[in-house]
């Protein structure tokens, strides 16, 4: 069984969760966050922006469970344009560390949303990418 998870104050999502625990409460799973806030609005247009505000979200989520970036296990980012990812990578390296620390886990990364494939909500397909994550709580 496995339980959905929603910070406080968010917007319920339609048709998916942004995150679920399960295995008796040990592991969370976090749905492909986006750089959008918790109304499900984007407050920012530019890559570096988003990758803040879907860190935040991750942590968010994470904290809802009572847990924080040092259980993330393994973590997954998509981006829409891989030259802009390459061009910000020194702030993708300092934000990355302001939100999560200098907790590591195991990571990859690609180009798999194309501008055209994104998930978008239909009504605003302005993200940038997206970041999902696996995290184990407790032993």
């Amino acid at each position: 069984m496995h339980k959905t998870l929603l910070p406080e104050g968010w917007t319920r999502p339609k048709g998916y969760a942004n995150g679920v625990i399960a295995q008796g409460d040990s592991m969370i799973f976090c749905g492909g966050q986006i750089g959008w806030n918790k109304d499900e609005r984007f407050e920012y247009h530019d890559f570096i922006g988003q990758f803040r505000q879907a860190l935040e979200n991750v942590v968010a989520i994470l904290g809802s469970a009572g847990a924080g970036p040092e259980h993330v296990t393994r973590m997954t980012w998509y981006v829409t344009d891989r030259q802009q990812y390459l061009a910000d990578l020194d702030a993708v390296g300092r934000t990355y560390r302001e939100i999560m620390g200098k907790h590591f886990p195991a990571m990859s990364s690609g180009r798999g949303l194309s501008p055209n494939r994104r998930r978008g909500t239909g009504r605003d397909r302005s993200d940038r990418g997206q970041i999902a994550c696996k995290s184990k709580l407790r032993p």
